[in-house]
């Protein structure tokens, strides 16, 4: 281990700025992390394209086999779970489950964050003091030990909500586009960073080819693109479609890449786009092509036509950035097994969403403990995913976990559909859900009803100075307000809550819905949730409800 502190003083008297290498050898010498296992996947190196193929630099092609472990684009600025697990576990899992590369979604206010919060310095060390750019030179790094790639995916501007196009009040096109040019210049070197997402989802008035400088998403992703390629001219720009496509049909944020044969993104470095639509079951939202008298079967005409003729034709390669489900009935289950046979046959690249069990429409891989595989989706995805036996690097013993940072397990917003410009309360992503409930209460929670509304409490996690809890609710009929009420010796105030306002009075939280869980339809399932400061948690309080 001398060997290492020797390297890396030598290193940091030199270095100007922190890379991922840099970062790899700073947690190696410190002993918080282990040496890559020697058995690791070798990475592919830096990517090109080739008609429809992504290919290595031999010339093999390449099919890239990512899932999203989201974070760095909430307000947290940090991947989730930290909070429970090591990085080097969760990259671990992943690397198990026979991914090759991690899909990770940030914000442009968590690239200029000072600090990120809801890690566990007891689990995760070396990780609970950086800014949220040097945690992302830990990931990338950590992510290379484990032999996974990494693709970069500018989810959102700022931390609150995905925006419709590339741009804000608040973030211009030129900060869009100057930190996209940062990032790939701070990973110049490191060919685990193999590719962009540049911008995740564009929708509402986000058109392909219109003209109009304000809304052609087409001329945005091509300015975008040839910035990033000035820079890092090897790096693969992952191109997203459009909701609305130009012959009037609507369909997921993102989606939509119907236009791309006739008007494609070109761009000076040749070889180098990958187109990346977006495609969700009908529980995320209702689309007219699940209630078609042929479905499933009517399926693969339907992604044919919106994008997979770009591979069909051999024109360009496309990697499906995003799909997923809770896979709980029985018409998701059709989707997906439909899906990954069309993956298959056509060995479109893909990036399942998400790693994350709390995705308030797909929950994710692993259950709410962060550490139980999803078997049943894992089986359902096995005909295009491979798991395979890789050594954990060695554990470093660390006393038992007790989070010194707030853990808020803001969740992720993304899976987004939508055939009208404003989504329904039951169409938007309701970001703190998680697949399957699995309370951590030695009492297994009965649900409180009202006329109308049952209610669970579900808690998630508890530390000296506070708790997370969630609350499951479901309606059996139309609900247009309903509130929640439950006493709490200890709590002080209400951090932050998901799907609902809350306030303390004494010794009694109060929460009413808000946002997405405002109203709810007759037979809506929706997870909410709280984060408070206490000096205890509540462990199976007696909930009081009312819903009208």
């Amino acid at each position: 281990m001398s060997g290492w502190r020797a390297r890396w003083a030598t290193l940091r008297r030199s270095a100007r700025r922190v890379s991922a290498i840099t970062v790899a050898l700073v947690l190696l010498a410190s002993g918080v992390v282990a040496a890559p296992a020697a058995s690791a996947a070798t990475l592919p190196g830096w990517l090109s394209t080739r008609g429809a193929s992504i290919v290595t630099a031999s010339g093999t092609p390449y099919t890239i086999k990512a899932v999203a472990w989201f974070g760095m684009e909430t307000s947290n600025c940090a991947p989730h779970g930290l909070w429970s697990i090591s990085l080097d576990d969760g990259l671990d899992q992943i690397a198990r489950m026979g991914f090759t590369t991690i899909r990770l979604p940030f914000s442009n206010e968590c690239l200029a964050a000072k600090s990120s919060n809801s890690i566990n310095s007891y689990v995760n060390p070396q990780l609970a003091t950086l800014s949220p750019l040097k945690l992302m030179d830990a990931f990338i790094a950590r992510a290379k030990a484990h032999g996974l790639s990494v693709i970069l995916d500018r989810h959102r501007p700022d931390s609150g909500a995905q925006s419709e196009l590339w741009y804000t009040a608040q973030y211009s096109e030129k900060r869009w586009i100057d930190d996209w040019k940062m990032l790939a210049a701070r990973y110049k070197s490191d060919s685990t960073v193999i590719g962009v997402d540049l911008h995740n989802e564009p929708h509402g008035p986000a058109c392909w080819n219109c003209g109009d400088p304000k809304r052609d998403w087409r001329a945005a992703a091509t300015r975008a693109g040839n910035a990033v390629l000035a820079v890092n001219p090897k790096l693969l720009i992952i191109v997203e479609g459009v909701e609305r496509q130009n012959d009037g049909s609507s369909t997921w944020w993102g989606g939509g890449l119907k236009d791309a044969g006739a008007a494609p993104v070109s761009l000076t470095v040749k070889n180098r786009v990958v187109y990346s639509p977006h495609d969700y079951p009908a529980t995320v939202h209702q689309q007219s092509w699940f209630s078609a008298p042929n479905y499933p079967a009517n399926l693969e005409s339907l992604w044919d036509a919106n994008w997979g003729y770009l591979v069909r034709t051999n024109t360009a390669p496309v990697l499906l950035g995003e799909f997923g489900t809770k896979y709980e009935t029985a018409s998701d289950k059709a989707w997906l097994k439909s899906l990954v046979g069309y993956l298959a046959k056509t060995k479109i690249s893909y990036a399942y969403w998400s790693f994350n069990p709390n995705s308030g429409d797909t929950g994710g891989l692993v259950t709410d403990d962060w550490k139980t595989p999803q078997k049943a989706k894992l089986a359902a995805l096995a005909p295009i995913l491979t798991p395979v036996k890789t050594p954990a690097p060695s554990p470093t013993p660390s006393p038992t976990p007790k989070p010194s940072t707030t853990p808020k397990p803001t969740a992720s917003a993304t899976p987004k559909p939508s055939t009208t410009p404003k989504p329904t309360a039951s169409a938007t992503p309701k970001p703190s859900a998680s697949a399957t409930p699995k309370p951590t209460a030695s009492t297994t929670p009965k649900p409180t009803a009202s006329p109308g509304l049952a209610a669970t409490w579900i808690p998630q996690s508890a530390w000296g100075e506070g708790y997370v809890a969630e609350l499951s609710l479901t309606a059996s009929g139309a609900v247009k307000r309903w509130t929640v009420s439950f006493d709490a010796p200890g709590t002080t105030a209400v951090t932050s809550a998901w799907g609902m306002s809350c306030a303390v009075s004494g010794t009694k939280v109060t929460c009413t819905g808000s946002d997405w869980a405002a109203a709810l339809g007759a037979g809506q399932s929706v997870r909410v949730g709280l984060q408070a400061s206490a000096t205890a948690a509540p462990k199976a309080p007696k909930l009081s409800v009312s819903a009208s």
